[in-house]
């Protein structure tokens, strides 16, 4: 196993207030990186408990061969804190991971940015909740923004950063550069519903759930096609790359299909109808959403062989994971 180099640089030491699912997650994630982590929940008992519970995550992990063993003694080191006021003194960096309840986020936001250093960077995690109204609870907002983590944040690589409307470039640029330091791969996205993950992913959620109600499928064969079909291609690559590769004139064809089975929900996109128009149909044409030289599309098109290749390869040795049954 090979384990990247510990964290340099700012931030060095990371305030996590909540301890839930996410907080505890992050709060590992932050330690075995090599970061100085006070963790706090809502009475020193819990508190006491989540620091258990961390510690003990992080053992099973070394033990699984997923983290090393001094990596594991490094979240062994996260600190406690009796309060939030305690637990934000002095740090570099706050990231908030209360339960989704605005009132709530209300209250935490405020003591932590009251009690907090003026200079002290805080997040918000939350998987909904308005950035710009989060940032409205918090002194000195400009040093504030909004954070997505998946789950489980140990393993999920992508985390989308959301300011606000008055967050300060700089803030963005400082939070963005530890994230890829510590091996997370953030976009910056703006403050709309859902931002863009759960836009996209409840889109797809409901699609599968009509296909299910329609009779096309049960649930296990639509989890089926959608994991080893198009959901096989989204680890290397988004959407419009591959809509490019695959050619906006075929999916300009499909919309029209699914548009006479299905509804005006289906009619081909202005931007696709436009491209084709304009002879951009993607690699093909060396122009779609990107564009492509000759010898970009090659390298591009060889590439994607090569990791679909070793995806298969991987998915072929691993054994199947009991998935239950359909009801």
């Amino acid at each position: 196993m090979e384990e990247r180099s510990v964290h340099e640089g700012w931030p060095r030491t990371v305030a996590v207030v909540g301890a839930g699912t996410m907080g505890l997650g992050v709060a590992e994630c932050f330690a075995v990186a090599g970061v100085r982590v006070r963790l706090v929940d809502a009475s020193p008992e819990l508190t006491r408990r989540a620091k258990e519970r961390v510690v003990e995550r992080a053992r099973g992990h070394s033990d699984a061969a997923l983290i090393s063993s001094d990596a594991a003694a490094r979240a062994e080191g996260i600190e406690t804190a009796d309060g939030p006021v305690e637990a934000v003194e002095g740090v570099d960096f706050v990231f908030e991971a209360a339960p989704e309840d605005l009132g709530l986020k209300e209250e935490v936001l405020g003591v932590c940015s009251s009690a907090a250093d003026p200079e002290t960077v805080i997040a918000s995690n939350t998987s909904s909740l308005p950035i710009n109204t989060l940032a409205t609870f918090v002194e000195r907002p400009e040093r504030f923004l909004g954070m997505h983590w998946f789950n489980p944040p140990e393993w999920t690589p992508g985390i989308e950063v959301i300011p606000a409307e008055g967050t300060a470039p700089d803030v963005v640029e400082r939070v963005v550069g530890f994230l890829r330091g510590i091996g997370k791969r953030p976009a910056v996205v703006g403050d709309g519903p859902g931002f863009v993950a759960n836009r996209i992913q409840n889109a797809l959620f409901l699609e599968a759930l009509r296909c299910v109600e329609e009779g096309l499928a049960s649930p296990r064969e639509v989890d089926e096609v959608v994991r080893s079909c198009f959901g096989f291609r989204l680890p290397f690559f988004g959407p419009f790359q591959i809509a490019d590769m695959a050619g906006l004139d075929v999916y300009q064809s499909v919309f029209e299909t699914l548009e006479a089975g299905l509804g005006e929900r289906f009619s081909p996109p202005g931007a696709v109808r436009e491209r084709v128009e304009a002879g951009r149909t993607g690699t093909k044409s060396g122009a779609g959403f990107l564009t492509y030289s000759d010898e970009e599309r090659d390298r591009l098109l060889l590439e994607r062989d090569r990791r679909y290749a070793a995806l298969n390869e991987l998915l072929e040795n691993l054994p199947p994971v009991d998935a239950g049954e359909d009801t």
